[in-house]
């Protein structure tokens, strides 16, 4: 992959990480009942869109190994059952726990 690819990359994963903040603020956050879930979701949504991007830079298996590591650095662990927000198992694979 050649820089302007990396840099793509890296834009992606900044992203998603910007994303999973929003929707984490969004929780503890003054919208409460439906207006909560649907910023949430929005955001969750984006972070589908932005892995889709990745997976056509980098490849589908490339791609969400990207995404688990940019969200377990995000959180410490990738084990984030406290919130409910996507995770990761011990794959890679995304997944929601609530």
């Amino acid at each position: 992959m050649e820089n302007t690819g990396k840099s793509e990359v890296a834009w992606r994963l900044e992203l998603i990480k910007q994303q999973y903040e929003a929707a984490q603020m969004g929780l503890s956050g003054f919208a409460q009942g439906s207006a909560r879930h649907m910023f949430i979701s929005a955001r969750m949504q984006s972070i589908g869109r932005i892995h889709q991007e990745l997976q056509r830079l980098v490849g589908p298996e490339q791609a969400i190994r990207l995404v688990a590591e940019t969200l377990q650095e995000h959180t410490g662990s990738g084990n984030n059952q406290e919130t409910g927000l996507p995770t990761t198992d011990e794959k890679g694979h995304l997944f929601h726990t609530a």
